[in-house]
């Protein structure tokens, strides 16, 4: 990481009408044990990577522990003719995932299969093939790898019963005994390969999701309650330019709701102070708002949607497969608000432009990479980067709208910096 001259920032000199000199992020993060220390080493390393194709120099503030809820840091960047500093709060979320996954494996499975069957019956499962077939098919690889591990022991159980009443002799009762006994192993046996493959990752995810999007009550609506608070908290200090809650994956679910949550308890939000802003990177939402019971979902959306004082960006890519690419979260999901709609405004992303043809080829092959890329810099200069959405001095939903010419601007000063310093 480069070092800067010193951490108390002051503005040198703004690149522009509207330029941001402070920025307040609330990070929400997707349904993840990991929690901050894992996403602050992640932002840490994007940010080398990012210095080493831009002329901007940045100076990362340790992680801090705020409290069960928030973990912070702070990034300070600093480019040719401007400076901006950007305070960073981590929703945390990772104890209620931890606790979530460490329940019995008999209850993950009867909370799965209640997921899987549940999405069948709704027709859930048929709207999301018709409005994504391969975020759909995505959600089907990890319900099949959960019908697996019920299959397979059901079948043990079944030739352990056949060997023991028709080749041991022995009664009926006792082979049925036996099968049960060796099904429970058998299931059991299974439950690393199961966690190496994520199959309880992803239905305990859904599962709460579902849930959620019913309004029926979760862990989530704390988490919901404290972001909402803390939006309105830092909104009222009006000591930032800009304050954008950002939600990745799972997490856009977590950020729109707790947008949505801070605007049901101030509706005068965003009419005065920073700038508000609601950045979903690869959300899911989608996924949750099509079900025909998710009312609560499509609610939020259809708030989120109206509201004049809010700018919302929805980044998508075509190589995400766990995202809804190319997808309209607002009429596609349902809701329909005529000539009252503000938001959002769609980014399309190109991962490709982002990542070097030699890593490229690597790296389209692994899906849960291809998905953290929204977060991540590339290994070559693009019109998408999450460093300068989150620590560039342009306002974040300037970029969607004048991407190319923003990448070429910078590029240019980026040059000249290079034939300066060469004939230095």
């Amino acid at each position: 990481m480069k070092n800067s001259v010193r951490n108390d920032f002051q503005p040198v000199r703004e690149v522009g009408a509207g330029a941001i000199r402070r920025r307040h992020i609330i990070y929400a993060e997707a349904y993840d044990p990991r929690g901050p220390k894992w996403y602050f080493d992640l932002f840490q390393r994007t940010c080398d990577r990012f210095q080493e194709l831009w002329p901007v120099t940045l100076t990362l503030q340790p992680l801090e522990m705020a409290s069960a809820d928030f973990a912070h840091w702070r990034v300070d960047a600093r480019g040719l003719a401007w400076q901006v500093t950007t305070h960073y709060d981590f929703l945390r979320l990772e104890s209620f995932v931890q606790s979530e996954m460490a329940r019995p494996t008999a209850w993950q499975l009867i909370r799965g299969s209640g997921w899987l069957v549940g999405d069948v019956l709704s027709g859930a499962q048929f709207r999301m093939f018709r409005a994504s077939w391969r975020f759909d098919l995505h959600l089907l690889y990890f319900q099949g790898l959960l019908v697996a591990w019920l299959a397979v022991p059901a079948l043990f159980a079944v030739l352990v019963a056949r060997t023991a009443t028709h080749w041991l002799n022995w009664s009926v009762p006792l082979g049925v005994i036996t099968a049960l006994l060796a099904a429970i192993v058998a299931l059991f046996a299974l439950r690393p390969v199961a966690d190496r493959s994520h199959v309880l990752l992803f239905s305990s995810c859904w599962a709460s999701l579902r849930r959620f999007g019913r309004g029926r009550p979760t862990w989530l609506d704390h988490a919901i309650d404290v972001g909402a608070r803390r939006v309105i908290e830092v909104a009222q200090a009006n000591e930032a330019d800009e304050l954008a809650v950002v939600g990745h994956s799972t997490g856009g679910v977590t950020a729109s709701a707790i947008m949505a949550r801070a605007l049901e308890l101030n509706p005068d939000l965003g009419r005065s102070g920073p700038r508000l802003v609601l950045l979903t990177l690869g959300s899911v939402m989608p996924g949750v708002a099509l079900h025909p019971a998710a009312q609560r979902m499509r609610n939020i959306i259809k708030r989120l949607a109206t509201e004049p004082s809010l700018s919302w960006i929805d980044c998508q890519s075509g190589k995400d497969v766990l995202c809804f690419a190319n997808f309209d979260s607002v009429e596609g999901s349902g809701v329909h608000v005529g000539a009252q709609r503000r938001n959002p405004l769609l980014w399309q992303i190109s991962f490709k432009e982002m990542i070097s043809p030699e890593e490229y080829r690597s790296f389209r092959q692994n899906r849960i990479r291809v998905h953290f890329q929204y977060i991540m810099a590339g290994d070559r200069p693009a019109p998408y980067d999450f460093i300068w959405v989150a620590a560039g001095p342009m306002p974040i939903a300037e970029w969607p709208k004048r991407h190319e010419e923003l990448k070429n601007e910078f590029l240019q000063k980026s040059l000249a910096m290079n034939v300066a310093t060469t004939t230095l």
